[in-house]
């Protein structure tokens, strides 16, 4: 990374272009990394809306200049009105789309609450990218054409779908324009007026309308009492970083309690090494963990720090060494999701997810507002006993997780990733590449790599890409897992974006080229 022309030290990388380009006009007009990543955000709101949105949700670290680092969790809540007992005599199971399925929006809130905590520009300066894309229109990549073709199905069903991306009856293809006249309209509500304007305000009140005509019990008053949370993140040791991510309803201490379990045993933590298989496990065992206890925090029945004891590592070390990951429960989504990380030299730092749940969310979009509403709510389970059973204003358990690490008390890397069931993995194979095996970001999150359960969280299955050894393979094989074979450079093993920070303060980043995005650091 070069100093840039004002002395400025700035690094990006986020999964489409145009959101990495948004970032880094925030830092040239004296932005830092909270306004580069909020300008991204808003921008792949647009841009990425098989990925996220402003009807999806927000977590997010940040860092800074003093080293303190702070999650802000946005995850809406299920609807008042919702009823629990109609739904278990309904379905078998929670559905994965539909009006049953929608939560509140978390991801305005989100950025609202990242801005107030140091942001240097005006808040509407983080929209002026994202209302141009909406408003005239942006090119459908690979990635959106892919999921339009795929899932044309049910989404030709729904009006608001219909209208902006089947305009004349057949889904948009790539290199086609996509234009959002509506959902241009509320980023300028949003721009001109914030929290207010969506939560309380006419985009509310519209959204809300039109997701009841829909089928959903959500109301504008469960729009208005959201808001975002400020966090202590939850911390593991790791190599010789100190790893931290979000606390619940976060999945993130999956990650620490796989890598804590692998640390204790010796296990060598590259995906490609002599290990693959008792690592397919540890993170098996972790997962299986999610799926008891993950739930709203209002509603957990063990605490995250229980499951980062030594006591519980142990016990997860001795179903390792046993060959007994646990069974792990499918997820109902199918992990569309986009992460982000932003850093500068002046001590900011942010890693940043947001998501709709699966793609295109809950398959409503409302027209007024160009709003795709999430389904989140898929996250719950029917069983009545369960913390994370379905229920009025209550969170579901949540897979989004971004992660941070530090050496030495000092600022090391950022990770984002796409990836549902298989963040825990994407982020630590991240980590272990940049910092055991010294690859350089883009090397790292290029690698060919392998996950269990795929991002559509598939029990007993692993999905590797086409460059992952046959010996690994064979491995994982023997650790009781069906194989899924890929091509090379799969989206179906998640995006990862990273950035290293050395230990003379110089920045390197990396994009996945399994997305359409891109790295920058100046």
């Amino acid at each position: 990374m070069a100093l840039g022309a004002s002395g400025r030290r700035w690094a990006v990388a986020t999964p489409h272009r145009a959101a990495t380009e948004a970032a880094a006009e925030a830092f040239e007009r004296g932005g830092n990394a909270i306004d580069a990543s909020i300008g991204a955000a808003t921008t792949l709101a647009v841009v990425c809306p098989h990925l996220c949105g402003v009807g999806g949700d927000l977590f997010a670290l940040l860092q800074h200049p003093q080293g303190d680092v702070l999650a802000i969790a946005s995850a809406g809540a299920a609807p008042a009105g919702i009823d629990a007992d109609d739904a278990r005599r309904t379905y078998e199971t929670m559905p994965e789309r539909g009006p049953l399925t929608v939560v509140v929006p978390g991801a305005v809130a989100g950025w609202v609450a990242l801005h107030a905590r140091g942001a240097q520009l005006p808040w509407a300066d983080a929209f002026e990218s994202a209302i141009r894309y909406a408003a005239d229109g942006v090119r459908v990549g690979p990635g959106l054409g892919h999921q339009l073709s795929r899932h044309a199905g049910f989404l030709a069903d729904d009006p608001g779908f219909a209208a902006a991306f089947f305009p004349h009856g057949v889904a948009l293809s790539p290199a086609d324009l996509l234009v959002q006249p509506s959902l241009a309209r509320s980023l300028e509500a949003i721009a001109a007026g914030g929290t207010d304007a969506f939560y309380r305000g006419p985009v509310g009140a519209e959204l809300a309308e039109g997701l009841r005509a829909a089928g959903s019990p959500l109301t504008q008053a469960d729009l208005a009492v959201h808001s975002a949370e400020f966090l202590p993140p939850i911390t593991a040791r790791f190599l010789d970083l100190d790893v931290r991510s979000a606390p619940p309803p976060s999945q993130g201490f999956v990650m620490l309690e796989a890598m804590l379990a692998i640390e204790r045993l010796g296990l060598d933590p590259d995906p490609l090494g002599p290990d693959a298989g008792q690592l397919a496990i540890a993170f098996a065992a972790a997962a299986s963990d999610r799926d008891r206890y993950l739930a709203d925090p209002a509603f957990m029945r063990v605490h995250p720090q229980e499951l980062l004891a030594d006591g519980h590592i142990e016990a997860v070390c001795g179903r390792i060494r046993a060959g007994l990951g646990g069974p792990i429960a499918p997820l109902p989504v199918d992990g569309d999701t986009a992460g982000l990380v932003a850093v500068d030299s002046r001590g900011f730092a942010v890693s940043l997810i947001q998501s709709l749940a699966g793609a295109f969310g809950s398959g409503i979009l409302e027209p007024e507002t160009g709003v795709i509403a999430q389904n989140r709510g898929s996250g719950f389970t029917l069983e009545p006993d369960h913390p994370n059973s379905i229920g009025p204003r209550k969170r579901p358990a949540h897979t989004l997780m971004p992660v941070v690490a530090h050496r030495e008390g000092r600022l090391a890397a950022l990770c984002g990733t796409r990836g549902g069931a298989a963040h825990p993995q994407l982020n630590t194979w991240s980590l272990v590449r940049t910092f055991q095996a010294g690859m350089a970001p883009a090397e790292a999150v290029d690698a060919p790599r392998w996950i269990i359960g795929g991002i559509e969280g598939i029990a007993g299955v692993a999905d590797a890409e086409s460059g992952v050894p046959q010996a690994v393979l064979d491995q994982i094989e023997r650790a009781g897992f069906q194989l899924r074979r890929l091509g090379a450079v799969d989206p179906a093993v998640g995006h990862a974006n990273l950035i290293r920070i050395s230990g003379d303060g110089l920045f390197e980043a990396g994009a996945d080229p399994r997305a359409e995005g891109a790295a920058m650091a100046m």
